[in-house]
């Protein structure tokens, strides 16, 4: 049995393989003072955010994002799901009053029909498939079922025993309503979607699941969870999810349908009893997020299977009610300023929520000092950097330390090569961040000037001290002076170049 669910969950790595992931985000409007869907467009463009998740169907939100190419999933709100549920023609109102009037112009991509109301209103749960195909009817009679999926999001919670992922099933009292609404995704070429809180499942565990666990963070191999059954390795909450949604369709003989997760995210701030809901633990969980999406790593047991997701959510919710938690899932406050400012890199400009796009290139903390000193050499040598402003006496020169001027050498020379991922490598000691390392009167390429303004640089001459390794070495620190550095530099040009 253990071999042929295997096999069929092979079947869906071939289908949905080949579809790029992408990064959405979820607009709540419990605020307030609500932005205008004007000023809510106009963030989504600047963060280049082209993927949101409506909670209604905003007539003036759906105005607001015509033809700006931004693909939208608009919801049926739970308390409007029994009625459409009962009637065809509720359903095909609601369709021709909201959907109709607005596509193509306004992007439309899924419909959900409620949300997560298996566990927040199972007195609907009856009326579930058959809203679904009510309204899914009303999309064929418009000629827009091949344009605009429909789905219904499902709280993970309805995963009994989701680890293992292989020994994952559906909670079995919903059968009734999950084996036709998994037979209707399936024959319509929809898509599960699936809301997933780490935070949640971190804060339930009793200390069972590490924070590292949920945070997406880098896991020694003896730390990491393992299937027993499958002796597959996770290293996080979020993938051990989603590969048990995919054992529990199976389950239940359902192998081609993709998994999508419409709700994810952590909270910055919290009330007393919630320490990890914190500005560094939002920050790590979703920059982290992103990072595992948009590389297309997809999950130990479907491996570069696109897992698109959406972020809970844009705005932080002053009206939300429960716990401060509740208030502080978002990545914005109503004025449009970040709550914290996304660590990313390989994404391209998809939520650079640091407007002015600061980024910088600085030593790691593990780093080896010897590799520091060498990748220092290497930079104010070969890589042709001025480092000049090093000098003693000069506006960087104190503290004269290896890590400080290594990090002065990296930043110049990450932003020399156009600021590319590949130029803030230093063979493994160096990475990107936001935070400006300039201090004193050393503004470091790519910070803030006292005078507001930014401090570029230009590539250096061939004749710049820099490039002279003839001359006295001003870096050699640490040992590393006369024949063993200049033999060090060589090595490093060579992997370098």
């Amino acid at each position: 049995m253990a071999v042929l669910v295997l096999l069929l969950l092979l079947a869906v790595s071939h289908a949905t393989a080949d579809e790029d992931p992408y990064i959405g985000v979820n607009i709540g409007t419990d605020l307030t003072d609500m932005p205008h869907p004007t000023q809510v467009v106009a963030l989504l463009k600047a963060q280049q955010i082209r993927h949101v998740r409506l909670y209604n169907a905003d007539q003036g939100m759906l105005v607001a994002l015509a033809n700006t190419g931004i693909r939208v999933m608009v919801s049926i709100p739970n308390e409007q799901l029994l009625g459409i549920g009962q009637s065809n023609s509720t359903a095909a109102n609601w369709v021709s009053r909201n959907i109709v009037p607005h596509y193509p112009a306004t992007n439309i991509t899924a419909i959900c029909v409620g949300s997560e109301v298996l566990t927040t209103l199972p007195n609907a749960g009856p009326v579930l498939v058959n809203a679904i195909k009510f309204v899914h009817s009303a999309l064929v009679a418009s000629k827009l079922n091949r344009k605009i999926i429909v789905s219904s999001p499902l709280s993970s919670t309805v995963i009994l025993d989701s680890f293992p992922p292989s020994q994952a099933f559906f909670n079995r009292s919903w059968n009734p309503v999950l084996v036709p609404m998994l037979d209707f995704l399936q024959s319509t070429g929809s898509c599960l979607m699936l809301n997933i809180y780490p935070y949640y499942d971190y804060m339930k565990s009793n200390g069972a699941i590490p924070l590292e666990y949920a945070l997406f963070k880098p896991l020694t191999r003896n730390k990491e969870a393992v299937d027993s059954n499958t002796l597959v390795h996770y290293t996080n909450v979020f993938d051990a999810m989603v590969d048990a949604t995919y054992f529990a369709m199976a389950f239940l003989n359902f192998t081609n349908i993709p998994v999508i997760v419409t709700e994810t995210g952590w909270p910055s701030k919290g009330d007393s009893n919630e320490p990890d809901a914190t500005v560094e633990n939002a920050n790590t969980y979703n920059s982290n997020l992103i990072h595992h999406v948009m590389n297309k790593t997809g999950t130990p047991k479907h491996p570069g299977i696109a897992v698109s997701t959406y972020i809970y959510e844009l705005y932080n919710e002053d009206m939300k009610p429960g716990p401060i938690s509740e208030k502080n899932w978002g990545l914005f406050d109503a004025n449009g300023d970040p709550m914290y400012i996304l660590r990313l890199t390989g994404s391209g400009s998809l939520l650079a929520n640091d407007t002015m796009n600061q980024t910088y290139c600085t030593p790691k903390d593990s780093a080896d000092p010897k590799m520091l000193q060498a990748a220092l050499d290497w930079a104010c040598g070969p890589g042709k950097v001025d480092c000049s402003p090093l000098l003693q006496g000069k506006p960087c020169y104190e503290p004269d330390n290896v890590i400080v001027h290594a990090t002065y050498a990296f930043n110049t020379y990450y932003h020399l090569m156009g600021k590319t991922s590949d130029a803030c490598d230093f063979n493994g000691v160096a990475d990107i961040t936001t935070t400006d390392p300039s201090h004193g009167s050393c503004n470091f390429p790519g910070s803030l000037g006292s005078n507001g303004t930014m401090v570029n640089i230009t590539a250096p001459s061939m004749n710049s001290v820099s490039s002279d390794l003839s001359g006295p070495s001003f870096y050699g620190r640490g040992g590393f002076t006369g024949n063993l550095v200049l033999i060090q530099v060589m090595l490093w040009s060579a992997i370098i170049l």
